[in-house]
């Protein structure tokens, strides 16, 4: 039987979000999961080597050292599914497999199937959230992009809704992760929206985006990697688009906002969703 290893660390949230930062920047556990509901907010890291704890204090720069249990492979899979209920966001409901049997749909509500797996986005996090809700605010004021690029897009999620309520468009969606992008692919064919390309890409290094321009853009990454691609970003919105930003924390925030009003765009500031922040973006 293979064993797994928890990690579980409590402390702040913003502590712990920033420490989910470089859980993603360096691939250090196989997946992660943080939870606000308490006080102190707890973050859970599961491993396929047993880590240690002490380095792992260190290195994402925690309180104290986190607690360390073996977990039986079986028993992680179902640890990982719980409580994993579907997730609302707008006219926009995240779920896996494993509620698929009993979802139901309101009137009006698009179903994303998306799994709980390696790649960042799926829905359970406020960034994933946040950007859904800031697309269907779009939506709901008559916006109607003909081009969308989900930069950075993890599970697809962003680009899938995108396929599901515009069924015209033409849509992009890359990832600098080839597992990313694979997950994506296997995603877009299960929800019916084979048409996406997905591609493997560093940032805006591609030839697909060579001299293209964007309707709209999804850029849900993370707060560094948004002021370092600002410039290129704004470059790539056609005339009156528009870039949903987010994968930034609240003290974040202003930074992020500066680099892209500075690259010429109108910035407008949603509601937060459990510490982290969207923004969208408009060129004139």
């Amino acid at each position: 039987m293979t064993t797994l290893w928890r990690a579980t660390a409590f402390g702040t949230f913003a502590d712990l979000a920033t420490a989910t930062e470089t859980l993603d920047a360096v691939g250090l556990a196989m997946s992660w999961s943080l939870f606000d509901d308490s006080d102190p907010a707890r973050l859970d890291m599961y491993f396929d080597i047993k880590p240690d704890p002490v380095g792992l204090r260190d290195v994402l720069a925690l309180s104290a050292v986190p607690d360390l249990i073996p977990v039986p492979d079986e028993d992680w899979v179902r640890l990982s599914l719980e409580g994993l209920q579907p997730v609302a966001a707008g006219r926009f409901k995240l779920f896996g497999a494993h509620n698929a049997d009993g979802l139901s749909l309101e009137p009006g509500e698009i179903g994303l199937e998306i799994e709980a797996g390696p790649a960042f986005g799926t829905g359970h996090h406020g960034t994933t959230r946040g950007c859904l809700m800031a697309f269907d605010a779009l939506l709901s004021a008559g916006v109607r992009p003909d081009t969308v690029f989900d930069l950075g897009c993890g599970t697809a999620a962003l680009a899938i809704a995108a396929a599901k309520t515009l069924p015209d468009a033409h849509i992009l969606a890359s990832d600098i992760d080839p597992e990313a992008v694979s997950e994506s692919q296997a995603n877009c064919e299960k929800n019916g929206t084979p048409d996406i390309e997905c591609f493997v890409a560093d940032g805006l290094d591609h030839a697909k985006l060579a001299g293209r321009e964007f309707d709209l853009v999804f850029a849900n990454i993370l707060a560094g990697p948004l002021v370092s691609l600002a410039e290129g970003i704004a470059t790539l919105l056609a005339p009156g688009g528009r870039v949903i930003l987010s994968g930034l924390l609240t003290e974040q925030e202003s930074w992020v906002r500066e680099a892209y009003e500075k690259a010429g765009l109108s910035v407008a500031r949603q509601t937060p969703i459990e510490g982290w922040e969207t923004l969208v973006a408009s060129r004139p």
